[in-house]
């Protein structure tokens, strides 16, 4: 059992993913109204799902508010079908996203498949690789003493490349790591991951991510 909000402004969606999620014996809280609500609310859960379209605040700019806050994978819920809505969505810090109309097979799937994940065993060590410090457990990378500050995703990129040095991936290969196949195919999210990653290195020097053309990506 897992304990999840969902935060939608229409109560009717609310009570639709109340009702489905109980049924996986999931605790399903539920918030219809988001402004004036303080920040810890939103602590504690193991899986958020958050609607974009709100009156008060749209989903990302939430996402992005609380991300600092929470560890937990937030799902976004959208009626949105642009891949440039998606994708900055995903880069403010989302796991994945489900667009509405969304059926009760879907939705059970995609959130217990997110919660599959993270509760897979942690590595409790931490590795040098290429000068890069990984703490595993706690999911930080430092380059000479100093954090990167990395999103939830660009961190998983970054571990997933790492721990397979010199071996090149292909966008497809490396969205089916961080999302798994149940994610929506928008292969361009990991680019624009690749380029915010490769930022957040330059400044310090730094840019172990290589491109192969025509392939993808590898770290060196």
């Amino acid at each position: 059992m897992a304990k999840i909000l969902a935060v939608d402004d229409e109560k009717d969606i609310l009570v639709l993913i109340q009702n489905i999620l109980r049924r996986d014996q999931h605790q399903v809280d539920t918030l219809d109204r988001v402004k004036g609500q303080p920040p810890d609310l939103f602590q504690g859960y193991d899986l958020i799902l958050l609607d974009v379209m709100m009156p008060d605040i749209d989903g990302f700019e939430l996402c992005k508010q609380i991300r600092p806050l929470v560890d937990c994978p937030i799902l976004f819920l959208t009626a949105k079908t642009e891949e440039e809505a998606i994708v900055k969505g995903l880069i403010t810090g989302g796991d994945d996203y489900i667009t509405k109309p969304f059926g009760v097979r879907e939705l059970s799937a995609r959130v217990n498949a997110h919660l599959r994940r993270e509760r897979r065993d942690k590595h409790q060590s931490k590795r040098v690789i290429s000068g890069f410090l990984f703490h595993f457990d706690s999911k930080e990378v430092f380059i000479n003493n100093n954090k990167l500050n990395l999103t939830k995703n660009e961190y998983k990129i970054c571990e997933f490349l790492a721990q397979h040095k010199g071996r090149t991936f292909s966008r497809e290969q490396i969205y089916e790591e961080i999302y798994g196949l149940e994610g929506n195919a928008l292969y361009s999210t990991i680019t624009e991951f690749i380029r915010t990653i490769r930022k957040k290195c330059k400044e310090h020097n730094a840019d172990p991510i290589k491109t192969v053309w025509g392939v993808g990506y590898k770290w060196e």
